[in-house]
C-alpha cells in the first residue's frame, strides 16, 4: 500500500523539513531569563497536509525541531486515513515499542484497520491477528492514539472505550 501519508511518515527528517515552513519564536513559560532572549521555539507547517505543530520543550532550537518533527509524524498518522488492504495474505505485525522507528506507520495502519472495521475492536483484532484484549492494551499505552480513537468512535456515534474493557 503506497500513499502520500505513508511516504510522509517514511521520509528522512531533512526531506520532510523541505515540505515545511519553519517558524522560530521566543518561548513562553518557565526557563528563566534565556527563554525571553532567544528564539528556540519551533513551529512547523507541513505544506502538503496543512498540519501545524510546535515545540518549545528545550532551550535548543535543534532539539525542538526534532521534537516538532516527531509531533508532525504523529499528527499525520492520527489524522490521515487510507484504505486498509483487504488482501487475506496481508500480514501486519504489531510493533511493541512506542519508540520504534516505524511506530507512527503502525499507528496509522491500526487506525486504518479500525476505520475499515467500523471501529469494532473484535473485527479489527481479527484482521490484525491479535486478540481483542491485546489490541486494547496496545492502543491504551499511547494516550494520543487512545484519545484519537475515542474521538473517532464518538464521531461515529459509538461510546468511547475504557481502558479496562
Amino acid at each position: 500500500m503506497n500513499s502520500k501519508r505513508n511516504d510522509w511518515l517514511a521520509m528522512e527528517d531533512e526531506i520532510l523539513l523541505r515540505d515545511c515552513v519553519q517558524d522560530f519564536h521566543k518561548a513562553s513559560g518557565h526557563g528563566g531569563q534565556k527563554v525571553n532572549k532567544t528564539s528556540t521555539a519551533v513551529r512547523l507547517t507541513h505544506k502538503p497536509s496543512g498540519v501545524v505543530v510546535s515545540d518549545a520543550s528545550n532551550r535548543s532550537q535543534t532539539e525542538n525541531r526534532l521534537h516538532a518533527l516527531k509531533k508532525l509524524r504523529r499528527q499525520i498518522a492520527l489524522e490521515f486515513r487510507e484504505e486498509y488492504p483487504s488482501d487475506p495474505d496481508f500480514q501486519f505485525e504489531p510493533i511493541p515499542s512506542v519508540n520504534h522507528a516505524r511506530y507512527m506507520f503502525w499507528t496509522a495502519n491500526v487506525l486504518d484497520c479500525l476505520a475499515a472495521a467500523a471501529w469494532d475492536r473484535k473485527e479489527a483484532a481479527a484482521r490484525l491477528s491479535v486478540t481483542p484484549s491485546k489490541l486494547l492494551r496496545l492502543l491504551y499505552r499511547d494516550s494520543a492514539l487512545w484519545q484519537e480513537l475515542n474521538r473517532r468512535r464518538m464521531n461515529a456515534g459509538l461510546p468511547p472505550w475504557k481502558g479496562s474493557e
